[in-house]
């Protein structure tokens, strides 16, 4: 499975958010990125960038270009060669549209996909709606809400979730209702 949030708004595409700019590197215009790809640098390959600043202002950008340089993730923006400029930019997050994703193999699944899929359980319990997906370390976690819960189900095949069904629209786990 593959980590990322998204969102969609009115009638656009699905947007996958696949990293922050942490701030500057170097005096150049360079930006430190926090990037959810695997590998890191990955991020490049996937373009254009919709940037969105802390007051919702969205950018779309093309030909970042970027490397790996010891710990961090560096990024140069086209027509950008200022220290000052990339500071101002920030914990702008970056967003590409779904279609710029390849497509997952066999047995993985992109979280933004889950999203929004019905969840029952193996009686045909319904449990709710993805909401979203994240991380623990020991394992990725489903969350499952309906109008009065929120359920929080380990996203581990086969012992919890026991098949994801797109045409159906349904994610079936092995829960119980009252957990």
């Amino acid at each position: 499975m593959t980590g990322a949030s998204s969102e969609r708004t009115g009638s656009q595409e699905r947007r996958v958010l696949l990293g922050r700019i942490s701030g500057a590197f170097g005096i150049r215009g360079e930006a430190k990125l926090e990037s959810w790809t695997e590998p890191r640098d990955a991020i490049f390959r996937y373009q254009p960038w919709i940037l969105r600043d802390a007051h919702g202002n969205e950018t779309e950008v093309r030909g970042v270009r970027g490397k790996q340089s010891g710990k961090f993730t560096v990024a140069t923006f086209p027509h950008i060669t200022d220290r000052d400029a990339i500071e101002a930019m920030r914990g702008t997050e970056i967003y590409v549209p779904r279609s710029a994703l390849p497509p997952p193999r066999e047995g993985e699944y992109y979280w933004v996909d889950l999203e929004g899929l019905r969840v029952v359980t193996v009686d045909g319990v319904p449990l709710g709606t993805v909401s979203h997906l994240f991380s623990t370390g020991a394992n990725d976690v489903l969350v499952a809400r309906d109008d009065e819960r929120e359920r929080m189900i380990p996203f581990v095949q086969p012992q919890y979730v026991t098949s994801v069904d797109f045409d159906a629209g349904v994610v079936t786990v092995d829960w119980d209702p009252d957990f």
